[in-house]
């Protein structure tokens, strides 16, 4: 009964092509403290990226899905599937997945639709590209978590609430950079974060966010893909978790035994904030920029409302062939420019005119 607990596809699948985009623009949670704090409070995150005038989540997967395929190899019109995660998709009716398959050149020859379960829609598309690939209906399959997430003015989301995106083309694992060895998935009706419709920024459950929700979904999915797989955090070169702030992911990693050395290459909260969609993908990216052949890496997501996807995932000798062909994550969180309040507002349309 324990075995099926694991999702495994027939025909073994792997990432044969992963992508990063990260905006330019940078805004110091010290800029947001010192409008709303008086500057006197304790930081969640060093600064986050923030998009400009001409981004979206939309702008954002495009250009992770072209660094994705830059890595792959591959003529755009082989994928069969174009899956946008995201809680912040440009348009209410009308979807993200047409507009990137068709910037891209995957048209008209595709399936395509958006994703949404909070944080972790990115990882749901990726899942069921796994399973797409997997059963044979498809050789390649594109899997993408993007964001500009959004805060209320003045709220503590408002400090950790960024803009970026990972992309992911899911193909065999012959030719694949790291295999996929199994996920798993552990779901719950906990409602610590939700936005009503005709609401502009979502409303949180302050520390309900920690328990029952990020960390007994973070901790359930890791700990049964583990014990499932009958690997320990020793098995483990990197660890990538979910990273709202820089907290969780740090006590998570420690309540289940990792170390900080585990998941240092792919904590990048403190530096460009939460991505939402994009946050544990964009690890996983960081992470693929510097993994070696054979290292095995422990993918875990959260979505509030709320669930957790686990990923258990073996680097190949492909991957320090490949990696090269696109820009590394890192590259893209060095290139920032520092934008004030103002301009973050302006740019953010958060400011109303009557």
């Amino acid at each position: 009964m324990g075995e099926r607990r694991l999702l495994k596809p027939e025909r073994q699948v792997g990432i044969t092509g992963y992508g990063a985009y990260i905006p330019r623009y940078r805004l110091p949670a010290s800029e947001i403290a010192r409008i709303w704090a008086g500057g006197a409070v304790g930081l969640p995150v060093k600064e986050k990226a923030v998009p400009g005038l001409d981004e979206d989540a939309a702008t954002i997967a495009i250009e992770a899905a072209r660094n994705a395929l830059a890595r792959a190899g591959i003529e755009p019109g082989l994928i069969r599937a174009v899956w946008v995660g995201s809680e912040s998709h440009p348009y209410a009716v009308k979807p993200t997945g047409t507009i990137v398959a068709e910037a891209i050149g995957a048209t008209p020859h595709i399936q395509a639709a958006d994703w949404e379960f909070a944080c972790k829609a990115g990882t749901e598309a990726f899942q069921a590209a796994i399973a797409f690939v997997g059963s044979g209906m498809a050789d390649y399959a594109m899997a993408i978590g993007a964001d500009t997430a959004q805060g209320r003015p003045g709220d503590a989301l408002e400090y950790t609430a960024a803009a970026g995106g990972a992309a992911y083309i899911l193909g065999p694992a012959e030719e694949s950079l790291a295999i996929v060895e199994a996920s798993y998935s552990f779901v719950t009706d906990t409602p610590d974060f939700f936005r009503r419709p005709y609401q502009h920024y979502p409303q949180h459950g302050a520390r309900f966010t920690g328990e029952p929700a990020y960390f007994r979904h973070i901790l359930t999915a890791a700990q049964t893909l583990m014990e499932e797989l009958g690997y320990t955090p020793a098995d483990y070169a990197y660890a990538v978790f979910h990273q709202p702030n820089l907290k969780f992911p740090q006590t998570a990693a420690k309540k289940l035994g990792f170390t900080p050395d585990q998941i240092k290459d792919g904590l990048l909260v403190d530096e460009i904030g939460n991505t939402y969609a994009g946050s544990s993908l964009l690890g996983l990216t960081a992470v693929l920029d510097v993994a070696q052949p054979g290292d095995r890496i422990l993918l875990v997501s959260f979505g509030s409302g709320a669930g957790s996807d686990a990923f258990s995932l073996i680097a190949t000798e492909e991957l320090p062939k490949r990696r090269n062909l696109a820009p590394f994550t890192r590259q893209y969180i060095q290139r920032r420019k520092e934008v004030d309040y103002g301009l973050y507002v302006r740019y953010r349309r958060k400011l109303e005119m009557h």
